[in-house]
């Protein structure tokens, strides 16, 4: 890969803390970064673009911009606008609040902006660091931050296929209980609940909440989700072509019969 050119972006939005982690790693690999991202969180927007409203754009200084819209949004605005006259050669989405990893992956909006890179043929690498909620401990920024740029340093200098981005998650623990990087499998979770909560305004009008119930979580060896509970770093590569190779050619000869 030539001199480094990096677009950093996010689905937590312009002012998260992951979005200043993401950042501060890529200036541990260039000068040359941009930051486009969600003015507003933009979490479980999935692969979505803003077709039914105009978008609007702000810009904070000459590389700081924010969105009105997704992650999606961000890289396409970055690549046919801001930055079109010299594309980035990275694309970094992230730092995520939370794992994305197991079925997690199709919800995701910071796989989306890493996703997006892929379609325009920019390699791609979407950041994650896992934390546990229910135990309202601090989130160890501190783990991405700090094995982030070795580790994308290493992924650049061995290179992947422009079809395919990278995922990496990074565990729920400090940096120096890091017990290294494993090249895993996308996992799946044993249970994945969908919640709908139904609540009452102050007018007598309902609104709902969509959540998600996790119990029985499934850490399979060779699996994202197996890596992050043995305290490595998950890296996964992810393709656009969604075919199942085996069932087409299966479908293929009992059609032709």
């Amino acid at each position: 890969m030539s001199a480094l050119r990096i677009l950093v972006t996010n689905d937590d939005g312009i002012h998260s803390r992951g979005l200043q982690v993401a950042e501060a790693i890529a200036r541990a690999l260039t000068d040359d970064v941009w930051v486009i991202a969600p003015e507003t969180e933009q979490s479980g927007a999935s692969h979505s673009l803003t077709l039914s409203r105009p978008l609007r754009m702000r810009k904070a200084d000459a590389r700081h911009f924010s969105v009105t819209g997704t992650p999606t949004d961000c890289v396409m605005m970055a690549t046919t606008h801001v930055m079109k006259d010299a594309l980035p050669t990275l694309v970094l989405s992230g730092v995520n609040r939370g794992v994305n990893a197991a079925d997690d992956v199709t919800y995701s909006g910071t796989i989306a902006g890493a996703m997006e890179g892929c379609a325009l043929d920019i390699p791609s690498i979407a950041l994650s660091q896992a934390y546990n909620f229910e135990e309202k401990r601090e989130i160890q920024w501190a783990c991405a931050g700090t094995h982030g740029p070795d580790l994308i340093r290493k992924l650049i200098g061995i290179g992947w296929p422009k079809d395919v981005f990278i995922n990496v998650n990074f565990p729920d623990c400090a940096p120096g209980e890091v017990e290294g990087v494993e090249i895993v499998a996308q996992g799946k979770r044993e249970l994945q609940e969908a919640v709908i909560d139904k609540r009452i305004d102050m007018r007598g009008y309902p609104y709902f909440w969509i959540g998600f119930r996790r119990e029985r979580v499934s850490a399979k060896p060779g699996t994202d989700l197996g890596a992050l509970y043995a305290k490595k770093i998950s890296v996964t590569p992810l393709q656009l072509n969604l075919t199942e190779t085996a069932v087409m050619e299966a479908l293929k000869r009992s059609f032709a019969g």
